[in-house]
Protein backbone atom coordinates (compact mmCIF):
# COMPACT_ATOMS: atom_id res chain seq x y z
CA UNK A 1 0.00 0.00 0.00
CA UNK A 2 2.87 2.54 0.98
CA UNK A 3 4.53 1.75 -2.43
CA UNK A 4 1.19 2.57 -4.17
CA UNK A 5 0.84 5.48 -2.65
CA UNK A 6 4.68 6.69 -2.98
CA UNK A 7 4.43 5.50 -6.36
CA UNK A 8 0.91 7.84 -7.05
CA UNK A 9 2.28 10.96 -5.18
CA UNK A 10 5.97 10.72 -7.55
CA UNK A 11 3.52 10.50 -10.82
CA UNK A 12 1.68 13.60 -9.30
CA UNK A 13 4.95 15.41 -8.94
CA UNK A 14 6.22 14.92 -12.34
CA UNK A 15 3.06 16.10 -13.84
CA UNK A 16 3.34 19.38 -11.97
CA UNK A 17 6.93 19.75 -12.47
CA UNK A 18 6.03 18.66 -16.21
CA UNK A 19 3.30 21.12 -16.70
CA UNK A 20 4.43 24.05 -14.69
CA UNK A 21 6.42 25.86 -17.96
CA UNK A 22 3.52 25.88 -20.55
CA UNK A 23 5.59 25.18 -23.72
CA UNK A 24 2.57 25.32 -25.73
CA UNK A 25 1.73 28.67 -24.62
CA UNK A 26 5.47 30.02 -26.39
CA UNK A 27 5.09 32.88 -28.86
CA UNK A 28 1.48 33.56 -28.22
CA UNK A 29 0.46 36.75 -27.33
CA UNK A 30 -3.04 36.30 -26.21
CA UNK A 31 -4.27 38.73 -23.32
CA UNK A 32 -6.85 37.97 -21.20
CA UNK A 33 -8.25 40.73 -18.10
CA UNK A 34 -4.98 42.98 -19.35
CA UNK A 35 -2.31 40.01 -18.39
CA UNK A 36 -0.76 37.39 -20.70
CA UNK A 37 -2.47 34.37 -20.78
CA UNK A 38 1.05 32.97 -20.09
CA UNK A 39 1.07 34.42 -16.90
CA UNK A 40 -2.24 33.33 -15.93
CA UNK A 41 -1.22 30.11 -16.38
CA UNK A 42 1.52 30.58 -13.97
CA UNK A 43 -1.09 31.75 -11.20
CA UNK A 44 -2.98 28.92 -12.09
CA UNK A 45 -0.97 26.53 -11.50
CA UNK A 46 0.81 28.07 -8.18
CA UNK A 47 -2.48 27.91 -7.20
CA UNK A 48 -3.38 24.35 -8.18
CA UNK A 49 0.35 23.61 -6.89
CA UNK A 50 -0.52 24.72 -3.30
CA UNK A 51 -3.70 22.79 -3.13
CA UNK A 52 -1.83 19.64 -4.04
CA UNK A 53 0.85 20.20 -1.67
CA UNK A 54 -1.41 21.13 1.35
CA UNK A 55 -3.34 17.31 0.73
CA UNK A 56 0.24 15.77 0.94
CA UNK A 57 0.71 17.52 3.97
CA UNK A 58 -2.23 16.66 5.49
CA UNK A 59 -2.57 12.79 4.46
CA UNK A 60 0.67 11.48 3.76
CA UNK A 61 3.30 14.21 5.27
CA UNK A 62 6.61 11.71 5.67
CA UNK A 63 5.59 9.30 2.86
CA UNK A 64 8.86 7.67 1.35
CA UNK A 65 11.49 9.21 3.24
CA UNK A 66 10.54 6.13 6.45
CA UNK A 67 13.35 3.90 7.70
CA UNK A 68 13.85 0.91 5.81
CA UNK A 69 13.69 -2.38 7.97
Amino acid sequence: MTSARTAGWAAVALVLMALAVPWFLWRNASVAFGLPVWLWWHVGWMVLASIVFAVFARTDWGLGVEEVR
